[in-house]
C-alpha cells in the first residue's frame, strides 16, 4: 500500500509539472500522512541532513573544474590532440569525438558539460566535412555520457552518499567500464562511417603530433593526479575535487592564459546555478528516502521480486529494466535518488556486490540521458548542434543500441566490472 501511494504521488506530481525535487519531498510527506507520522520538523531535519554531507562538497568543485576546463582551453586542446592522432582515419572526426569524450570524461564528470564542449567544437567541423549532422550529433551525445562512469563522476558521488558505499571504490571500478563504453562506440561508428562519403583528412606529421601532445599534456595530467591520488590514498574523493578545480584554474590562468576575471566570474556563476539544483534535489530527496526506510518500501518491492531472490542474474536484470524505462521520463540524479534506497538493499540481500551494482546502475542512468523523450543530453545536443529533436533521436539510435548491448554484457558477465576493479586495490 505505501509503495503504491509513494509512486502514485510522485508520478502524479511530476506529470502535473511540479519540479522533481519538490515532488520527492511531497511524496515523502504523503507517506507521513498515510502512516500518521507527519511532523514538519522531521521534514526540515531530513532536508537539512540531506544537504549537510561533507562528501557532497565535491559536487560543486567537480562542476567548477569542468567549467574552468572548458573556459580555460583544456577541452579544445584535448580535441586537437585526439585529432592529430586519429583524425586521418576514414570517419576520423568521429573517432576524435570518441577519444576526446573519454579524455574529457576523466576531467569533468559532467555529461552535459562534456557534450556541450564536444558539440561546440566538432559538430561544425563534421558538418563542413560532409558528415550527416544527425549522426554527428548522436555520436557527440553518446560520447558525452561516458562522463558519469569514468572518474571523477558526480553520479558515483551521489550514489555513494545515498548508498553509503565507498566512493573511491566506485571511482576505480568505473574506469574499465567507461573505457568499454568508448570501445563499443568506436565499433558502432566504424559501421556507421562506412556508409558516409566524406573527405579524409591528411595525416598529421609526427612532429606536429608531439607538439600538440605537449600542449595538451597539462590537461592530461589532471586524470593522472586524481586517479593516482585516490589509488594511493593521498586524498579523499572530496579533496580530489578541490585539487581538480585548483589545477584547472591554474592551467587555464597561468599556463594557457585563456582565463580572465570575467570568465572566472561566469564559471563561478554557472557552477552556483548547477550546484543549487543538485543539492536541492539531494536535500529534498532525503525526506522521501527517510520515509522509504521507515515504511519498508524496499521490503515491499523485495516481496514483489521474491521469486527472483534466488536468481541474482534475473533479479538485477529486472531492476535494470525498470531503471532503463525510468530513464525515458526522469533525469539522471532523480533516478539515482529515487531507486538507490529501494533497489540496493534488495541487491545486497541477494549477495550482489554493491560496487558492481553501483557501476551498472550509474551506467544505466547515463544511458537514460540519451533516451527520448526526456533525455537531457539529447536536448543539449539538439541546441548546441543546431538539429531538431527528431534528428537527434534518429542520430543517436545506433550508438544507443551499442551502449545497451554493453550494459547487457556487463549484467551477464559481472567479472568485466569486478575483476578489473581488483587491479586498483
Amino acid at each position: 500500500m505505501t509503495a503504491s501511494v509513494f509512486l502514485v504521488t510522485l508520478l502524479g506530481l511530476i506529470t502535473l509539472g511540479l519540479p522533481i525535487a519538490f515532488a520527492l519531498m511531497f511524496a515523502g510527506v504523503a507517506l507521513m500522512l498515510l502512516t500518521g507520522q507527519f511532523d514538519a520538523q522531521t521534514v526540515v531535519q531530513n532536508a537539512v541532513s540531506g544537504a549537510d554531507n561533507f562528501v557532497l562538497m565535491a559536487v560543486p568543485f567537480f562542476i567548477l573544474a569542468g567549467e574552468f576546463m572548458n573556459a580555460g582551453g583544456l577541452s579544445r586542446r584535448i580535441v586537437d590532440m585526439a585529432g592529430a592522432f586519429v583524425g586521418h582515419l576514414r570517419g576520423g572526426l568521429g573517432y576524435v569525438a570518441i577519444f576526446a569524450g573519454i579524455l574529457l570524461a576523466s576531467l569533468s564528470g559532467s555529461a552535459v558539460a562534456d557534450t556541450a564542449a564536444l558539440a561546440a567544437i566538432l559538430v561544425p567541423m563534421m558538418r563542413q566535412a560532409g558528415y550527416d549532422p544527425a549522426r554527428a550529433c548522436g555520436l557527440m551525445a553518446a560520447g558525452g555520457i561516458i562522463a558519469p562512469v569514468i572518474p571523477p563522476s558526480i553520479g558515483f558521488l551521489i550514489f555513494g552518499v545515498v548508498a553509503n558505499v565507498s566512493i573511491t571504490r566506485l571511482f576505480l571500478a568505473g574506469i574499465v567500464p567507461g573505457i568499454l563504453m568508448g570501445a563499443v562506440l568506436i565499433v558502432a561508428w566504424w559501421i556507421v562511417a562506412r556508409r558516409q562519403q566524406v573527405a579524409v583528412a591528411p595525416r598529421v606529421p609526427w612532429g606536429q603530433r608531439l607538439r600538440l601532445l605537449g600542449r595538451g599534456g597539462w590537461a592530461l595530467m589532471l586524470p593522472v593526479i586524481i586517479i593516482g591520488g585516490l589509488r594511493f590514498g593521498i586524498f579523499t574523493p572530496t579533496e580530489s575535487a578541490v585539487v581538480a578545480a585548483a589545477y584547472a584554474l591554474f592551467v587555464g590562468l597561468v599556463v594557457y592564459r585563456e582565463l580572465d576575471g570575467h570568465k572566472i566570474y561566469e564559471c563561478l556563476l554557472a557552477t552556483a546555478r548547477t550546484t543549487s539544483v543538485v543539492l536541492l534535489l539531494a536535500a529534498l530527496a532525503m525526506v522521501a528516502s527517510y520515509m522509504i526506510t521507515i515504511t519498508d518500501i524496499s521490503g515491499q518491492v523485495g516481496g514483489w521480486l521474491q521469486g527472483l531472490s534466488d536468481h541474482p542474474l534475473a533479479l538485477i536484470s529486472a531492476m535494470m529494466i525498470v531503471v532503463f524505462f525510468a530513464g525515458m521520463v526522469l533525469d539522471f540524479i532523480p533516478i539515482v535518488l529515487i531507486f538507490t534506497p529501494v533497489f540496493l538493499p534488495i541487491a545486497q540481500a541477494a549477495d550482489i556486490d554493491p560496487v558492481y551494482f553501483g557501476v551498472i546502475f550509474i551506467m544505466n542512468c547515463s544511458i537514460g540521458m540519451i533516451t527520448p523523450p526526456v533525455g537531457v543530453v539529447l536536448n543539449v545536443i539538439s541546441s548546441v548542434g543546431k538539429v531538431t529533436m527528431d534528428e537527434a533521436v534518429r542520430g543517436i539510435l545506433p550508438f544507443l543500441l551499442a551502449l545497451v548491448v554493453l550494459l547487457i554484457l556487463l549484467i551477464l558477465f559481472p567479472a568485466l566490472v569486478t575483476v578489473p576493479a581488483q587491479w586498483w586495490r
